[in-house]
Order: structure tokens, then C-alpha cells, then sequence
């Protein structure tokens, strides 16, 4: 029987805590729907936790597919190229998204110090609760981008080409 450690998990921590948060999204709406319809009551609290849970699993979710590159791409015209022309297109693919992954980082840490004092409607609590995830996101992608351009240098220095996903 494996052990449970620590370390086997640290690999899929985004979704880990993405699916958490949108557990405690899912579970919230079906207990205030509940509350509502059958008890003639509602949880006052639930539907600004719930956007909250979903907001964050939202941008963390999109974090995790960002390591795993899962998300959709169009490499049709890409692949009529030859080999080297692939390799200049991925590389200048990963340095942009690099770029723009560390902007949006910049961008969202200002959104989180200017938003800092602002409360949110019906807890009171600081608006940063919420909005930090997108820092967060932003900054792990901004990490995985980062990666992926050495990692993508290395296979062509080592291999010639980046690899696919099919010669992995």
C-alpha cells in the first residue's frame, strides 16, 4: 500500500486547492437554495463566500492548466513550418507569454494595494480576501512560463526540436 506524503501532492497543489474552493462553491449554493426554497430562510453570507470560492478556484484552475498546458491552442499553421521555424515560433510563444504573465501580476499586485481598504458588501471583510487570487494566478504563471522557455531550450539543445507531447 503507498503512504500518503506530502510530497506526492505538492505537484498538483493548484488543483488541489481549485477543487476545494469549488467544492465549497457547489456545497454553499445547494445549502442556501435549500434554505431558501424549503426553509423560507437564506444564508445572508453564502452568495458572497460562494462568488468568492468560485473566483478563486477559478483563477488557481486556470493556473493549474497553464502548468500542464492545457489550455487550448491552434498549431495548424505552425506545424507546415519546418522544424527550426517551429522551435524560433515556440520559444517567441514562451517569451511572450512570459511577458504578459508577469504584466498581469504587475498589474493585478496594484489592483490588490489600491483595493486594500475596500470591504466587501456583506462580510465587511478586506476586498484583497478575493482578489489576491488573481496575483496569485498570475504570478505562478508568470513562474511556469519562466520554466517552460528553459525547458523548451533545453529539449531543442538536447533533442533538435521541442518535444511533443506523443515523445515525452
Amino acid at each position: 500500500m503507498n503512504k500518503f506524503s506530502l510530497k506526492a501532492l505538492l505537484p498538483w497543489i493548484e488543483e488541489i486547492v481549485a477543487s476545494g474552493f469549488f467544492l465549497v462553491t457547489t456545497c454553499l449554493v445547494i445549502v442556501n437554495v435549500f434554505t431558501r426554497y424549503i426553509l423560507k430562510t437564506g444564508i445572508y453570507w453564502s452568495e458572497e463566500v460562494a462568488t468568492g470560492c468560485f473566483v478563486w478556484s477559478v483563477f488557481i484552475g486556470a493556473a493549474a492548466c497553464y502548468k500542464r498546458r492545457a489550455h487550448v491552442g491552434v498549431d495548424v499553421v505552425v506545424k507546415m513550418f519546418p522544424v527550426v521555424i517551429q522551435n524560433i515560433i515556440k520559444i517567441i510563444v514562451d517569451i511572450i507569454l512570459a511577458v504578459l504573465t508577469g504584466y498581469m501580476a504587475y498589474i493585478s499586485a496594484i489592483y490588490i494595494s489600491l483595493s486594500y481598504t475596500k470591504p466587501t458588501p456583506v462580510l465587511g471583510i478586506s476586498s484583497v480576501t478575493i482578489s489576491s487570487s488573481l496575483t496569485i494566478s498570475f504570478v505562478l504563471m508568470f513562474i511556469y512560463s519562466i520554466i517552460f522557455i528553459f525547458r523548451d531550450l533545453s529539449q531543442i539543445v538536447r533533442f533538435g526540436h521541442v518535444l511533443g507531447k506523443e515523445e515525452k
